[in-house]
């Protein structure tokens, strides 16, 4: 049975985006291969709300991220963590060589703009990460704020991970200041997994000239030089079929216009969270609660996994709590092209399942 998936992702895909990849293969150094891939950035560029360069990378998000941290690392990077994604960017760090601290939170807590204040005015460091939508705890860090304290800091290149969010809420990239923004397509683009997508400003192209060993494969000055030289191609075969169905979904998000995506992920996310609040607790505070999953603390002592065996049989899949939380926490996910109604449709079947029991 084909099930809804309202987990983290990848997340379900539309019939007519899927088809889009059945379409035969060009070759990937064609006219036809920079066509659409100039297509889609452009398309792209409204998504981020940027004027900067859009990177395609046939890959996860964490190759981009794992590119960003080392080739624009020059002295040493500040990673802000508050779950498993801003742990994962300091793993990065520290496997690819590249000097970095790290700064945590309690989970369910967001990185304060008062705490990148204080570690930017060290001098130690020039360049930030921050997770702006963690989803092991369900928190949407407060990006706005953010900025204002990244504008004193200018020789500082600020890398973004807005995989679990981009598509869902409004990211503006360029008033932000956001240096390199990274995304995933398996997630609020409501496409299947396998491309990283990053803008990538001109003071961070900057940047990586400075560093000597950037790697190859994930090194992002190569994908930038590379694309402004070569009119849209890549330096490695890209994934065609996908970029096909991206494409297709991208003219799709914009039919349904940026407003009314991210009005109708708000309206999903406000009503998970009275069900929450009603039936269980938030894990995260509030104020910080993401707007694409929503993180809920199992105060009841439901068997998760039971429960998800469960909603597997009437087609549904939620998520359980991510590592330490698994059990005492679980994550349902409304993203992509679900409306409220599927939303409503899986909160009646928990209601039934647990009443029930």
């Amino acid at each position: 049975m084909n099930k809804k998936l309202f987990i983290p992702g990848p997340i379900d895909v539309k019939e007519d985006v899927l088809e889009q990849m059945t379409k035969p293969m060009v070759g990937h150094r064609s006219k036809e291969a920079s066509t659409i891939q100039r297509s889609i950035s452009e398309k792209l560029n409204k998504v981020f709300h940027t004027k900067e360069q859009i990177l395609l990378s046939t890959s996860s998000g964490s190759g981009l991220m794992e590119g960003a941290i080392r080739s624009c690392t020059r002295k040493k990077a500040a990673v802000f963590s508050v779950g498993s994604f801003g742990e994962r960017w300091y793993k990065m760090a520290i496997s690819n060589n590249v000097l970095a601290d790290k700064f945590s939170v309690e989970a369910g807590k967001a990185t304060m703009p008062e705490m990148v204040d204080e570690a930017l005015a060290t001098g130690q460091y020039d360049l930030i990460t921050i997770t702006h939508n963690e989803t092991s705890t369900g928190v949407m860090n407060p990006i706005n704020e953010i900025s204002k304290v990244m504008k004193k800091y200018q020789d500082v290149i600020w890398c973004l991970d807005t995989v679990s969010s981009m598509g869902g809420t409004r990211i503006d990239v360029d008033e932000l200041g956001v240096d390199i923004c990274i995304t995933s397509t398996q997630k609020a683009l409501g496409l299947p997994p396998g491309m990283a997508i990053a803008s990538m400003s001109r003071k961070a192209v900057e940047a990586a000239k400075q560093v000597k060993y950037r790697g190859l494969y994930l090194d992002l000055l190569e994908l930038y030089d590379y694309i402004q030289k070569k009119d849209y191609q890549y330096p490695s075969t890209p994934a065609l079929s996908l970029m096909y169905a991206m494409d297709y979904q991208l003219n799709k998000i914009l039919e349904e216009g940026l407003d009314n995506r991210y009005e109708r992920h708000l309206s999903m996310a406000e009503y998970v969270r009275g069900w929450a609040k009603k039936n269980f607790e938030l894990f995260p505070e509030e104020k910080y609660a993401s707007i694409t999953l929503t993180t809920i603390k199992n105060i009841k002592g439901i068997n998760v996994a039971e429960l998800n065996k469960e909603l597997g049989k009437r087609g549904y899949a939620i998520s359980n709590g991510y590592g330490d939380l698994k059990e005492k926490t679980f994550r349902i996910a409304h993203m992509g092209d679900y409306t409220l109604n599927d939303v409503k449709e899986l909160l009646e079947n928990i209601d039934e399942i647990i009443n029930k029991n």
